[in-house]
């Protein structure tokens, strides 16, 4: 394959410029090209005979002028890319009466244009050392990007999801006796490894400027008590048997209290750690943990506080509103009456009835019964059951698209970042004087540069903590997003009484609804089909 070209030749009137079409898939040859070909070589022409004999399918001279042929040696046009990484080089023959360039001479002129790195050598040779490549795009210089590194990454070896949820049966049910919502752990369990960063290779452009590849963030493990760190630092092992939790991007691992029944027996219990309760918690006790709370019996009008997650296996009656439930994971029940719930994550039970429940995402009421009657039930993002109000008309209403406690968490973070913004801002002005003097040849004793260096290490660790307070202000900001998407779902019945607050915006339910969700839209509570 052979691209067309182009050459002035002498022909039997005079000169003219020769045709040569292209062979195989070859390239035709362009009519610009020609052209701006004579005009460099000042060479007069009739671009409406150019053009014509072109456009034969034959090869063909076209008679440009009575004299000898000029002496034209071989020329070439070369472009280089904006970034810097490319060179390409369209050579056209010389005349007949003109001579080839030389390798050397090639290289010559790619030195005066600075072009020094990566030399396409062996394209060049195959030009110069042969008939010719013309009218053809050859790249000679070519650059190198550099191969960028990887970041290092932890491997958890346990499940970090905090918001499983329990498995339904086939029937509909939920199975709430069966949960594997806690990670188990035992004493010597490898909890995490670093993978650590590759570092990335240099690249280079065609002259000769290095390109760094991009920082490569190494791993850091962050962990609690009871966890041991490897010499190497790039492992953490349990030191006990409990339970181990990721919690803000740092491994926690808190032993497992286990008692029979929560009553006269045991008293209150207040533990750092996960408790797991048999049996039952009695009318008026109280469990605090700093971790997960597991009862697999039922709950009578007691008061239960978790850290982490809160699981009663056969539900919970609140005894005439004495009971309560506050976790700052996820609470799962297998139902909720005259209860009050504060969650910081989602609620999942199969019926609450005469409650006040306040949840951080979710709270869903599925399984076999599936319904919400009386009470106040809040959710961030959204509140979903089978059955929603009563034919009694029990007062019911469900609030979605409302977390203040994201809201305050928001401030706060505004707040930090702007204080730690003016601290950094300040150290650098005092850094730039530090430098302008130093420039200026003023000498600082050891005192004054002992303090440069700790207002450089400051302006380093508040830059650091800027970027942790901009990531979480964004995953925050995420959060806020997904809540103006808030909505109540109904999967099979909600009755007249019920009200619904979207935001700041409220329904009073007047008829009977099948099937349906509650959004909001254009300022206001609608129905929408599933």
């Amino acid at each position: 394959m052979q691209n067309g070209y182009f050459r002035l030749v002498n022909d039997s009137e005079g000169f003219g410029i020769a045709f040569y079409h292209p062979s195989g898939y070859g390239e035709e040859i362009q009519m610009g090209e020609v052209t701006d070909y004579l005009e460099d070589m000042k060479i007069g022409y009739d671009r409406a005979r150019v053009e014509k004999d072109l456009n034969l399918e034959e090869d063909v001279v076209c008679h440009l002028g009575p004299d000898d042929c000029p002496v034209c040696p071989e020329s070439y046009h070369l472009e280089e890319s904006q970034d810097g990484m490319m060179v390409t080089v369209r050579f056209y023959p010389p005349s007949q009466t003109g001579e080839r360039m030389s390798l050397n001479a090639f290289l010559q002129d790619m030195q005066l244009r600075n072009i020094t790195r990566g030399i396409q050598m062996k394209a060049l040779q195959e030009h110069f050392q042969s008939e010719g490549r013309f009218c053809t795009d050859i790249i000679v210089a070519k650059g190198k990007a550099p191969v960028e590194g990887t970041d290092a990454r932890i491997e958890y070896y346990f499940d970090t999801d905090m918001h499983r949820r329990p498995a339904q049966k086939d029937d509909g049910r939920v199975d709430y006796f069966n949960l594997s919502t806690i990670n188990h752990c035992h004493k010597g369990d490898v909890l995490a490894k670093i993978i650590p960063e590759q570092k990335g290779e240099m690249g280079y452009d065609v002259y000769g400027r290095d390109i760094k590849p991009r920082e490569v963030k190494r791993g850091v493990l962050k962990f609690g008590r009871n966890i041991e760190l490897s010499e190497d630092k790039l492992s953490i092992t349990s030191l006990v048997d409990g339970h181990v939790a990721l919690q803000d991007e740092k491994v926690i691992v808190s032993a497992v209290y286990t008692v029979q029944n929560v009553d006269v027996s045991t008293g209150n219990i207040n533990y750092e750690g996960s408790v797991e309760v048999a049996g039952n918690v009695s009318e008026n006790f109280e469990v605090r943990a700093g971790g997960n709370v597991v009862v697999n019996g039922l709950v009578e009008g007691a008061k239960i506080i978790a850290g982490g997650n809160i699981i009663i296996g056969k539900g919970m009656n609140g005894m005439g509103g004495k009971g309560y439930l506050r976790a700052g994971g996820d609470v799962i029940v297998k139902f909720l009456e005259n209860v009050r719930v504060v969650t910081g994550g989602y609620v999942e039970t199969e019926a609450i009835l005469h409650c006040r429940v306040s949840a951080g995402s979710e709270v869903r009421v599925d399984g076999r019964k599936g319904l919400i009657v009386g009470g106040y039930v809040q959710a961030a993002k959204k509140v979903m059951a089978k059955t929603i109000g009563g034919s009694m008309g029990a007062a019911t209403i469900l609030e979605v698209g409302v977390n203040p406690l994201l809201k305050s968490q928001y401030t706060h973070m505004q707040k930090a970042l702007a204080d730690t913004t003016k601290t950094v801002k300040d150290a650098e002005v005092i850094l730039e004087n530090f430098k302008d003097k130093l420039k200026k040849g003023f000498k600082y004793n050891e005192s004054q540069l002992k303090y440069m260096k700790s207002i450089m290490a400051l302006v380093e660790d508040k830059s650091a903590e800027i970027e942790q307070l901009n990531m979480r202000l964004d995953k925050l900001r995420t959060m806020m997003e997904i809540q103006k998407m808030a909505e109540v779902v109904i999967n099979d019945q909600i009755y007249p009484g019920t009200t619904i607050i979207i935001g700041e915006a409220t329904k009073t339910i007047q008829a009977e609804f099948h099937y349906c969700k509650f959004i909001k839209e254009a300022g206001e509570v609608r129905m929408a089909p599933l």
